[in-house]
């Protein structure tokens, strides 16, 4: 006997197509995300490392307000629907505690990756564990050249202009205003203040030899650099080149006035922060004192009422505000804080470790704080996302911007 089946009805076939269609088009959506450790359809764990105690303790606050920044980027609904767990330690600006530190967090914290870790010799000391594990070193908080090798260490990227890049700027200007000026340099011993050394060694060229008639070192554990500073002076230099963090900056400023040593004193940008460095010196003993930086000064009234600074204020005062908005430090934090962000959400649900390094050697864009004619940009063998400086003169409580940006 033939049994005689009706064809299913159109409405059938158009509800059998939606279904196959919905979850075709799932599907594909479910595999098209990627992850790596440390991130999942909710969440992203991102590490950082700052001295929160210890001698450079006043770079803390980078790590409060990066921290901050990713706050405000959560209750504004995440990087792409997903919560940004930022994870940040003290390492107390000793290396063997960074090691410990980056481990705990790669190994027990399974983060995705590892953001701006700050000192030369710290990211020094994990940077071929990371490297080794594969997992990103982005935007380490140095100038230091070396962290910008994508040949050789290609899971870490530098953010700042290099410390080298920013001694030849220094020294390009004392050949223009003081060609036969006498230089005592005071430098903190270690990679940071070699690295600064050699680009402002290389600045001054042949005439490095004549011109640099003292030559000074402290160790960041020094309570003091009293005695350094009074045989520097003894040397007769007219220029000084200060190559130090906050605390000692300040010193070397107050005791330069003590002694009554008044040369053209020229200051690491690492130690531009007028919270940190100007005020404990004494605004009347740090007149005329030069540097250069990136970032826009929130302490510099040019920058009131334009919609950049409107941001960042609303920004401290809703999410830090317990912290120095005239801190410049804060604006690192905020602006390296940005920049992680920006790759985040253009890695979109490709979260994995392979492509946020690829999003990160792309850059091309700009950031709010920056100085004007300063960018973001990197390509797959430059991984110096930072690479231009304006010159800075401190004058009356702040910094004046002169001359044009320089660098490439």
């Amino acid at each position: 006997m033939q049994v005689f089946r009706s064809p299913p009805s159109r409405s059938l076939l158009r509800t059998s197509a939606v279904l196959l269609l919905a979850a075709t088009t799932a599907f594909t959506a479910q595999a098209q995300k990627r992850y790596d450790t440390g991130a999942t359809d909710t969440t992203i764990k991102i590490g950082h490392l700052v001295p929160y105690s210890g001698p450079v303790s006043a770079y803390g606050t980078i790590g409060k307000s990066a921290s901050a920044w990713f706050d405000k980027v959560n209750a504004e609904g995440g990087i792409n629907g997903r919560k940004v767990e930022f994870v940040s330690l003290d390492d107390a600006y000793t290396p063997s505690k960074t090691v410990e530190q980056a481990r705990k967090l790669v190994e027990q914290d399974e983060v995705l990756l590892l953001f701006g870790a700050l000192g030369t010799a710290h990211n020094m000391a994990i940077r071929r564990y990371m490297n080794a594990k594969k997992v990103p070193q982005l935007f380490v908080a140095t100038g230091a050249t070396r962290f910008g090798d994508p040949k050789g260490f290609a899971w870490t990227m530098g953010w700042q202009p290099t410390y080298q890049a920013e001694g030849q700027i220094y020294a390009e200007h004392i050949l223009k205003t003081k060609p036969d000026g006498k230089i005592a340099i005071l430098m903190q011993n270690d990679d940071f203040g070699k690295d600064y050394l050699k680009g402002f060694l290389d600045g001054l060229g042949a005439k490095a030899k004549t011109m640099v008639v003292a030559q000074s070192t402290y160790e960041v554990t020094d309570p003091t650099i009293d005695s350094q500073m009074v045989n520097l002076k003894s040397s007769g230099a007219d220029v000084f080149f200060s190559i130090t963090t906050p605390k000692f900056a300040a010193q070397a400023i107050r005791k330069a006035a003590d002694i009554g040593w008044k040369p053209t004193q020229y200051l690491s940008s690492v130690s531009v922060s007028v919270t940190s460095v100007m005020k404990p010196a004494g605004f009347e003993n740090a007149q005329g004192v030069i540097s250069a930086n990136y970032l826009r000064d929130p302490s510099d009234e040019r920058w009131k009422n334009t919609k950049e600074f409107d941001d960042y204020k609303a920004f401290m005062a809703k999410y830090y505000a317990t912290g120095d908005m005239t801190d410049s430090l804060n604006v690192l934090g905020y602006s390296s804080a940005q920049t992680l962000e920006y790759v985040l959400r253009k890695a979109g649900d490709n979260l994995t470790r392979e492509n946020i390094m690829k999003i990160a050697a792309n850059m091309s864009f700009t950031l709010p704080m920056l100085y004007p004619g300063i960018e973001v940009k990197t390509s797959a063998d430059d991984f110096y996302p930072i690479e231009r400086m304006q010159l800075l003169r401190f004058a009356g409580t702040r910094y004046e911007p002169f001359g044009p940006v320089l660098g490439r």
